[in-house]
């Protein structure tokens, strides 16, 4: 997956002065205990343009990207995800109000929350790898279980930034058993998994407005 590892991207774009978001510290997290599964969350932030943040616990970190559409159950959508800077893992637990003149100013509620678990790769070059090294190779299956998402998910790369200017992937609901019809949700009417509070109740709570865009 493009770009720096760790959290030097992510901390050189911040102001943790005026934003509450963590800062995380300067190398990467440690992993889930052992036998733990690794987690994931799916954030909703209304900055400039409304969208979903999808994040994989690898390594310590959040990868991440984000989703204009949001994540569905339908295995017909295919969902463009672009990658984003690593997060802490302590960003999994963000939801709040990010000040319009710092980096993606605007609104967070944590849409949905829990853990996943690497499927087995369907090529045999890539049965001995790492989940993290198949991400570097451009897919990865894995399967989800969440408060409001579950079952087979699949991250694939379609463009490299080498070849087009910026990467790009794809997010698509395997079918399987918990496969169905339902795009995301409409994010101004979502709850969060953690609150149960919309985006307008949260910036509602810290004083500002929704709406408001970076």
């Amino acid at each position: 997956m493009q770009g720096e590892r760790g959290l030097t991207t992510y901390q050189s774009k911040r102001d943790f002065e005026r934003t509450r978001e963590p800062r995380g510290q300067q190398e990467a997290g440690a992993p889930s205990a052992d036998g733990a599964d690794p987690v994931f969350v799916v954030q909703i932030h209304d900055a400039s343009t409304m969208h979903f943040d999808f994040r994989l616990e690898v390594d310590g970190v959040l990868k991440s990207w984000s989703v204009p559409k949001g994540p569905s159950t339908d295995p017909h959508d295919k969902r463009l995800a672009m990658p984003t800077e690593d997060h802490p893992m302590e960003y999994r637990e963000f939801e709040g109000v990010i000040p319009q003149d710092e980096y993606g100013g605007g609104t967070v509620i944590v849409w949905d929350q829990g853990t996943y678990r690497p499927l087995p790769p369907k090529k045999r070059k890539d049965r001995e790898a790492s989940f993290a090294e198949r991400l570097e190779h451009g897919h990865v299956t894995f399967w989800m279980d969440g408060e409001k998402l579950h079952g087979g998910y699949a991250l694939t790369r379609f463009r490299t930034a080498e070849s087009e200017g910026r990467e790009s992937w794809l997010l698509v609901k395997e079918n399987d058993e918990r496969a169905g019809k339902r795009g995301a949700p409409d994010p101004r009417r979502a709850r969060s998994a953690r609150s149960g509070r919309t985006l307008k109740q949260v910036a509602a709570d810290e004083g500002t407005e929704a709406d408001g865009k970076s």
